[in-house]
């Protein structure tokens, strides 16, 4: 086994290490996981390394369609299923799984692979940004400035989304029966905001309530499913 061990360290190393990208947009990280998978952990794990990256935005979304099997996740959430197939049928794939990586609304990894998770990070981090964002915090109030920096067209989403920097859950029942599960950025609230279709420069305000940290994202809407994020920005 020793042989394996260096390498699997090395690659996770990778995952610390900032960016050498030429744009100051984040790369948005998803992954689809759930308590009620016992391949989850190594993939939550691998998020806790991007957590606090500020060249990434790491999410975990939990769904719920495992909830069956014996433990309900209490961060599962129906939205995030419904997210995840929504990528799957944009992509061409006939079913949905965790864990599940979805790098920028386009490149989906199965499983923990941080080699090539970061190799599509990289590629998409040294794409020209394709649109400007800004965020704004005023008391309770998100202003949103959106800019297009190319022949940018719609249609679009504005998603905004809030998450928990870290939550710890002891687990009684299912596959990680007996074990306490530590995860970072678990998403809460995601809801789109506005259609754009970047003919203009987009000005809007949200409401901002509570101090989680906020993303929003600027994601193409394909016909079926969410398509390539154009950009994201995060207030903490």
């Amino acid at each position: 086994m020793k042989p394996l061990i260096y390498p699997v360290l090395a690659a996770f190393s990778l995952l610390a290490a900032p960016l050498q990208a030429e744009q100051d947009q984040p790369v948005v990280v998803e992954l689809f996981t759930s308590q009620g998978c016992s391949s989850c952990p190594a993939a939550d794990e691998m998020l806790a390394e991007l957590a606090d990256r500020e060249d990434i935005i790491a999410l975990a979304l939990h769904v719920d369609y495992w909830d069956y099997i014996g433990w309900e996740d209490p961060f599962g959430d129906p939205a995030h299923a419904e997210r995840q197939r929504g990528y799957a049928a944009v992509g061409g794939r006939r079913s949905v799984y965790t864990p599940e990586l979805i790098v920028q609304g386009e490149t989906d990894i199965v499983g923990a692979k941080p080699m090539k998770l970061m190799d599509a990070v990289e590629r998409h981090a040294e794409a020209a940004p394709q649109v400007a964002l800004t965020l704004a915090r005023s008391g309770e109030t998100l202003e949103i400035e959106a800019d297009p920096l190319t022949d940018t067209a719609g249609p679009m989403h504005v998603h905004m989304l809030r998450y928990s920097p870290m939550e710890r859950t002891k687990v009684t029942r299912g596959e990680n029966a007996g074990h306490v599960m530590e995860h970072s950025n678990v998403v809460r609230g995601w809801q789109v905001l506005a259609d754009w279709d970047g003919s203009a420069p987009l000005s809007l305000t949200a409401k901002n309530e509570g101090d989680l940290p906020v993303v929003v994202i600027v994601q193409r809407q394909e016909p079926g499913g969410p398509g390539a994020i154009l950009a994201a920005a995060r207030i903490k």
